[in-house]
Formats: structure tokens, sequence, C-alpha cells
């Protein structure tokens, strides 16, 4: 029951009514028992500024930011995570009695499922596939991880140069075409593959990044950072090819708890977000 002492949680965003956070992090409240209620909160951009005050006037505990607010809230905030100026995006804030603060957690997320399986990356080249704003928070994470380099295969290679570069001073990362022969080889030395376009994603489930799978080494785990569908054709190919497949379920839900964990101290149960979020998209 929301009382006077319920403390605000919430995610900003335009549009917002599609998000399920509100789903996943109420599901993880309630297990854990603790006062605090999460609700979608829809911020016109040019209202930005204004939302923020706002939520800082009413004592907002913290909030997730999602698009298209998670760079443009930086300069609105007192200090900025590491994570999160590398990234070149805030995902969560929290409010430490007035002083604002930015973290980035989808790294976190991303990188927990491969934890969870005991994957490791460390010395390990990783591919993947696409090189927009989802693709930095993995690039960083892998990076963070060890990774001997991170290889961005792209439709565009002179698009993705400049990405590359910019994380090129914490880890090697080097970039090229998806169709190449040098791809080929790139596809032969990889431990992890992964998808961070939204090729497959509902409602355009037909598609799919090109890889020839006769190409992929064999032990590679195979990843898209897409939930819905939960098997996109790029996982359901890996999977009958022998390959060990994640789908973007857990980054959600990994990234969700991180950002609980922040505002609240508790631990979530991960398992109940994830389950929170298979039964809303299945009604």
């Amino acid at each position: 029951m929301i009382t006077g002492k319920t403390q605000n949680l919430g995610v900003i965003g335009w549009p917002i009514a599609h998000s399920l956070s509100p789903v996943l992090q109420n599901a993880a409240i309630a297990k854990a028992g603790i006062d605090y209620n999460y609700t979608a909160l829809p911020v016109e951009p040019e209202k930005l500024a204004e939302a923020v005050a706002g939520l800082k006037a009413l004592h907002y505990r913290g909030w997730n930011v999602t698009i298209p607010h998670k760079t443009a809230i930086m300069p609105l905030l007192d200090e900025i995570d590491e994570d999160a100026r590398i990234i070149g995006a805030v995902n969560t804030v929290v409010n430490d009695e007035g002083r604002l603060r930015g973290f980035n957690t989808d790294c976190l997320g991303f990188m927990g499922a491969l934890v969870k399986r005991q994957v490791t990356i460390k010395d390990e080249k990783a591919v993947l596939l696409g090189a927009g704003g989802a693709a930095r928070a993995v690039i960083w994470g892998l990076v963070k991880a060890g990774a001997k380099e991170v290889v961005l295969g792209v439709r565009n290679p002179a698009k993705a140069e400049s990405l590359a570069a910019e994380f090129s001073s914490y880890g090697r990362v080097t970039v090229c075409h998806w169709e190449s022969e040098e791809f080929s080889q790139v596809l032969a030395d990889c431990a992890l593959l992964v998808n961070t376009t939204p090729l497959g994603m509902t409602p355009k489930v037909d598609a799919c990044p090109p890889v020839d799978w006769s190409k992929v080494n064999p032990s590679a785990v195979v990843y898209d950072i897409i939930y819905t569908p939960a098997e996109t054709v790029f996982l359901r190919q890996a999977r009958e090819h022998g390959h060990m497949i994640i789908n973007g379920e857990e980054m959600l839900a990994g990234q969700g708890a991180a950002a609980l964990q922040k505002w609240t101290g508790c631990e979530p149960d991960i398992e109940i977000m994830q389950e929170a979020l298979r039964n809303a998209l299945e009604n």
C-alpha cells in the first residue's frame, strides 16, 4: 500500500507508455517487501530540465532514463559515474538528499548474463554486429572485462570508425565490413558474437544480420540484446548451429536490478523481474 512514507521511483522518457520498467521494478519491490513505488513518467524533450527540477523538488529517490533523454540529462546532474561518462549516456539517476548522481547500468546488465553462465571474456575476441547507441554499453562492458579485441561488424565501416576510435584508448576496438572476407576470419576466431542492431525485433521479426554460420567459431556464445521476440531469427539460427544463446531479457532485468540496488540498497531478485517481463510480454 502506498502511504506518505512510500519513497518514489520512476522512469522518464518520451514516449513512455510502452515501457516495461514499472512491471520489472514493482515486481522486485513487492518481492523484497520494501516501501517504494515505481511509475512511468512522460517527459517531453523540451521539458526535461523542468522535469528533473520537479523530481528533485518532490524528493524522488531516483529514476531511470530512456530515449530520448539519456545524453541530454547529463549536464543537469551534479555527478556522472565513470561508466556513464565513457558510454556517453545516463540511464539511472540517484537523488542523495538533493545531489543528483548519474549512472549507466546497461553494461552491468549486459555482462551479468555472461557472468551467470561463467562465460570468460578476458583475453578473448568479441564481435559486435552494429555500432549504434546500443553498442556503446556493450563495448565498454567487454573492454572492462579484459577482452583482447572487440570487432565492430557493420554495413558502413566509415560511420563506425569514430566509435571505435572513441573506445580505443581503453582497449583494442576495430571495425570490419560484415560481408567481407576479413570478417569471415574474425568470426572464426571469436568467443562471443553479439547482435546490437534492431534487426529481428518485433514487429519486423523476419530480419536478421548477415552471418555465415559456417564461418563462426563453433564454441562461440551468441547473444542478442533484443528481447522481443524471445528468440530472434539470429538466435534461432545460432541455436540450430549448436551455439549457446542468450537473449536480451537478462540484460533488461539486470540493468533494472542494478538501478534498484543503487536506490534501495537491497539485492533484487532478477528471476522475479524476468518472470514479470515474460508475463507482460505474453499478455
